[in-house]
């Protein structure tokens, strides 16, 4: 089990574009008609159940054929899970709420999710930059709900570490606290030398190696 700490310190860089959204429009890269063609579902479904079964210390106790019928049952959810497999983010079933009977998927690349780079915080920090004639891809919570994903809190981030060992390279913004947000500040994570770190930035940061992880209720 890793040991956890907090610090303050946080990297400094501006790099590359990703994801990119928009106060008038789609966020460019994501698919817009929450629809798979068959073959894009048998596919994403194939890859879905060769992650399971290749990592059930992710989910001891739970089988796919279940997993599978939820799926079936719920086309905009595999929508979702289809766009964050796009992004790079390869989304597995991290737990299951035995009162709503919902599945719990979370991103699970081993870094952070390579289409969701190089975004601020929220819209108000990515606003900022603009106005600065800096270009960053986005924004985690604009970027987030057009994927029909949830961002992780810092809670969500430490039991998948929990899971295996993430972000040992790179980060993830974590949802913040209201009371850190007011004063123009923001969370992100990382795993290094055994320890998750929880830094801080202002919201209008934005990094190459940054992006989120995600989670979906099926």
């Amino acid at each position: 089990m890793a040991q956890t700490m907090r610090i303050t310190k946080a990297p400094t860089g501006i790099k590359a574009k990703s994801l990119r959204s928009t106060e008038n429009g789609p966020i460019s890269g994501v698919e817009t008609q929450r629809k798979l063609r068959p073959e894009q579902r048998d596919e994403l479904l194939i890859t879905l159940q060769a992650r399971f079964e290749k990592s059930m210390k992710r989910h001891k106790g739970l089988e796919w054929a279940e997993v599978h019928a939820k799926l079936q049952a719920n086309p905009e959810k595999l929508w979702s899970l289809s766009e964050m497999e796009r992004t790079g983010g390869e989304p597995d079933v991290v737990g299951h709420d035995k009162k709503t009977g919902e599945y719990i998927f979370c991103d699970c690349s081993a870094e952070s999710p390579k289409g969701r780079r190089s975004i601020c915080y929220d819209l108000e920090g990515q606003r900022k930059r603009e106005k600065e004639g800096l270009h960053p891809g986005g924004n985690v919570f604009d970027i987030a709900a057009a994927m029909g994903i949830e961002p992780l809190t810092e809670e969500e981030y430490r039991e998948l570490q929990e899971l295996g060992e993430f972000d040992t390279k790179t980060q993830n913004w974590l949802k913040t606290p209201s009371d850190i947000r007011e004063l123009g500040g923001a969370i992100f994570a990382d795993r290094r030398f055994g320890h998750i770190f929880i830094y801080h930035n202002t919201a209008p940061c934005f990094y190459s190696g940054r992006a989120f992880r995600g989670s979906l209720r099926v």
